[in-house]
Parts: structure tokens; sequence; C-alpha cells
């Protein structure tokens, strides 16, 4: 199973800039629906697009490699 790290990212991003993040925020600022921010940071397996993916790496200023790691089953 794909496992995405997006919780763990926006805890380190909030932690390095001494602030809190919102999902809304994110949203705001990747123009990715709240709602399928949720659904990608709380749903084990959810299928995103990669469109999403460049926007929250972008975001994060991080790589598909740090978002995204291959479970076991």
């Amino acid at each position: 199973m794909i496992r995405i790290k997006l919780k763990q990212l926006l805890d380190d991003k909030a932690f390095r800039e001494g602030r809190r993040i919102t999902l809304n925020e994110v949203s705001a600022k990747t123009g990715i629906a709240r709602a399928t921010i949720n659904r990608i940071a709380n749903k084990a397996g959810y299928n995103t697009t990669t469109d999403n993916i460049e926007a929250l790496c972008r975001y994060l200023d991080c790589t598909p490699c740090d978002l995204i790691e291959l479970v076991g089953d």
C-alpha cells in the first residue's frame, strides 16, 4: 500500500516555522479543496492525482519520495 505522509510533513513544517498550519491554509496555498486534503491526510490508501502530489510537494518544499512511501500490506 502507498502511504502519504502529509500529516508528518505538515507537523515538521509547522515546527520549523514556529506556527500552526491548518488544512484551510494548505488548501488556499495549493488550490486543492480542503475536503480532498482532509482525505489525503486521514484516509489510509486514498487515491489522489499527481497534480495534487505536485502541489503538496511545492507547498512543503519536498520531493514525492518525501511525501509518499511504500508500506507492506
